[in-house]
């Protein structure tokens, strides 16, 4: 699953140091900052994750009230932003921050690290990448930078949309519009525990109650992006946020047919979701070159299928009109079959936590 990163041709200020949600650290031009983030138990202590950030025209000064945020998240395996959007289109194209993030297990994820940690599968990821989006939120407000908060998207390729997704779950107040291209709509059994004759991917889980990657029943359910409770309870919040899918017929490593079950459970929850299955038909080698998991121009599908509810002037372009989780400070709670999964905004930013029963 590892894909070949995207070549993009910027030049970055010097990272920088870790922060929280400091202004001063924001970059003047394309560049890296450090930021703080929830802690992992596979390896207790202080965290940080590396953010890229991308402005229109590759400076700060070109943000204007009109110009949006975006999330542009890398595949599994990947970094920056491999499988994903290529930013110095989506800023020009979108007037929008795209903002990448080096998430938790990025790089060459190997479960015989020192570790031994099976594959989060977009928990602390999506905090992560929360927390990225957070910081810049925030630093444009401190800094008295206008931006447009009601236009906030996310999208990736691959984990990349597997995160996004996760994402639009942990904030269900915040994203205008997500794009998830060929993203792992759930945790199965078989890519859980690498069951025979069904998906390549492997997340090293353990089905051993004693093993430290013991998959617990409520942390395999929290993964399930079509969970029907948990879709119930994002609409019951107020989801306003409109869901691309945009998925091959012929992928078998992030199955098509849990594709077409999460739809189908958006739908019944009547969560604002459309889905693009690429079939033979539309293959142009253009924007489609296959019907499998890399289907083909990632950056243009993203154009193609969101611009339309993210490019201003056009018909159906939509401005959020609720305030994010950032602003809400609100739990967002989701109950499992043994206990349930807190995210909290008490500060404006996210930690996320297991409560049993």
């Amino acid at each position: 699953m590892l894909e070949k990163s995207i070549t993009i041709m910027t030049v970055f200020c010097l990272g920088l140091g870790i922060t929280e949600l400091g202004a001063a650290e924001l970059p003047d031009r394309d560049g890296t900052v450090s930021i703080e983030t929830q802690e992992w138990p596979f390896e207790p202590g202080p965290r940080s994750v590396k953010v890229y950030i991308y402005y229109p025209g590759n400076s700060l000064a070109n943000v204007t009230a009109e110009t949006g945020l975006m999330l542009n998240l890398h595949n599994w395996g990947g970094t920056n932003t491999s499988g994903a959007g290529n930013p110095a289109v989506l800023t020009k194209e979108l007037n929008v921050i795209a903002i990448s993030v080096d998430y938790l297990q990025s790089g060459a994820w190997k479960a015989e690290s020192a570790t031994g940690a099976p594959y989060d599968f977009g928990y602390l990821q999506a905090i992560d990448a929360l927390r990225a989006l957070s910081f810049v939120y925030h630093a444009l407000l401190e800094k008295k930078i206008p931006f447009n908060s009601k236009r906030i998207y996310s999208t990736g390729g691959s984990g990349g949309g597997n995160v996004t997704l996760m994402c639009n779950k942990f904030a269900p107040n915040t994203f205008t519009c997500v794009i998830d291209i060929c993203g792992m709509p759930r945790l199965s059994d078989d890519i859980a525990f690498h069951l025979p004759g069904g998906s390549s991917l492997n997340a090293r889980y353990s089905q051993d109650q004693s093993s430290k990657n013991y998959l617990t029943p409520g942390a395999q359910e929290i993964r399930f992006i079509g969970n029907p409770e948990h879709l119930k309870l994002m609409k019951d919040r107020g989801h306003a946020a409109k869901i691309i899918i945009i998925h091959g017929t012929g992928d078998t490593t992030c199955p098509y047919t849990d594709a077409q079950q999460m739809y189908q459970n958006m739908k019944t929850a009547e969560l604002d979701v459309e889905a693009k299955f690429v079939a033979p038909a539309d293959i142009d080698n253009v924007v489609f070159k296959n019907i499998g998991h890399s289907l083909g121009d990632r950056t243009q599908m993203m154009l193609k299928y969101g611009g339309d509810y993210a490019i201003p002037g056009r018909e159906k372009f939509r401005l959020r009109t609720s305030p994010t989780d950032f602003e809400l400070k609100q739990d967002v709670i989701y109950p499992t079959s043994d206990g349930r999964y807190v995210i909290s905004y008490a500060d404006g930013k996210p930690t996320v936590r297991f409560e049993s029963k």
